[in-house]
């Protein structure tokens, strides 16, 4: 009889699916403490906040150092702490006379220039562009935060600075009233 030689199989080997258990997101206590941005309202933070806008900063900017609170605590700080509010609206107003300076600065700058393959000088006209639109961002803040200063507008005021003149609506409506008033009035006495 042949003998005949088995070559042996390997066993198969088989997927089988593990289950990866992930620890469920644990839930901090109340009583644990968090270190963080503080909510607790204190004059340094008040401070340092009020100091930082009035040197241009926008609060959002401010707001994105890990020390400070988040705008919405400051916005709550505004509503909540009489003391804070003024201090915030006087840096406010102050923060349109550092844009006012700003403006000047930008407006002194002088461009860079640049040679082209000819050897000729000129300006980067794209530069001109980012300058004009800094002074225009700059302006309407200033406008904005401090509009008797910085605004646009005329306001016309009486004689020597007195109070401004009242005018009235004279429209048809309110003239047939005064008419009507008149005439009720003489009427009755």
């Amino acid at each position: 009889m042949p003998e005949t030689s088995k070559t042996p199989q390997k066993p198969r080997k088989t997927k089988t699916a593990v289950k990866v258990s992930t620890p469920a997101k644990k839930r901090p206590k109340a009583s644990e403490t968090f270190l963080g941005r503080p909510v607790e309202y204190t004059d340094a933070i008040a401070n340092e906040v009020c100091w930082r806008i009035t040197q241009g900063e926008s609060l959002v900017q401010i707001c994105r150092d890990d020390h400070l609170p988040h705008c919405a605590t400051i916005y709550r700080w505004l509503i909540r702490f009489e003391e804070f509010r003024e201090m915030y609206t006087r840096a406010r107003e102050e923060q349109a006379d550092t844009n006012a300076d700003e403006i000047l600065a930008i407006a002194d700058e002088m461009p860079p220039e640049y040679t082209d393959e000819k050897g000729r000088t000129s300006i980067d006209r794209s530069y001109l562009e980012w300058q004009k639109q800094r002074i225009e961002a700059r302006k309407w803040t200033a406008a904005k935060l401090k509009p008797r200063k910085y605004g646009d507008r005329v306001a016309v005021e009486g004689v020597e600075g007195g109070a401004a003149i009242k005018t009235e609506d004279t429209s048809s409506a309110k003239f047939f009233e005064m008419i009507r008033n008149m005439e009720m009035n003489k009427r009755a006495g």
